[in-house]
C-alpha cells in the first residue's frame, strides 16, 4: 500500500469513528430551537454564550443555561458544512419561539 492510500484510509477511518459518537440529550433539549435569524431572538433575554469546545451539543448547553433558543453564530463557512462552533443562548416567550426553527 502506498503512502497516499495509507493516509486516505486513516482519514476515512477517523470520519467513521467520529460519526458514531452521539451525545445523549438533556431533558428538555428537544424543545430548544436553533436559528441563524437574528429577528427570531428580538425581545428575548440573553442567557450566555456557548461553543462546541465547552460541551458539544448546543441544545444541551442551552438547557444548562436556562434558555430555549440558540442563535447560531457559527461563521458561514462552518455553517455551510453543517458544523457549529459558537452561539448565544436566549430565553424567549412561547410566541417568539414559534418563529424559530
Amino acid at each position: 500500500m502506498n503512502r497516499s492510500s495509507c493516509v486516505g484510509t486513516l482519514l476515512l477511518l477517523s470520519l467513521f469513528e467520529s460519526g458514531c459518537v452521539s451525545t445523549p440529550q438533556a431533558p428538555g433539549a428537544d424543545q430548544v430551537k436553533i436559528t441563524r435569524n437574528a429577528a427570531d431572538v428580538t425581545g428575548c433575554a440573553a442567557m450566555g454564550n456557548i461553543n462546541f469546545a465547552a460541551g458539544g451539543e448546543p441544545r444541551n448547553q442551552a438547557v444548562g443555561l436556562g434558555g430555549n433558543v440558540v442563535f447560531d453564530t457559527t461563521p458561514s463557512v462552518g455553517a455551510a458544512l453543517g458544523d457549529w462552533t459558537t452561539g448565544v443562548v436566549y430565553r424567549c416567550d412561547s410566541t417568539t419561539t414559534s418563529a424559530a426553527k
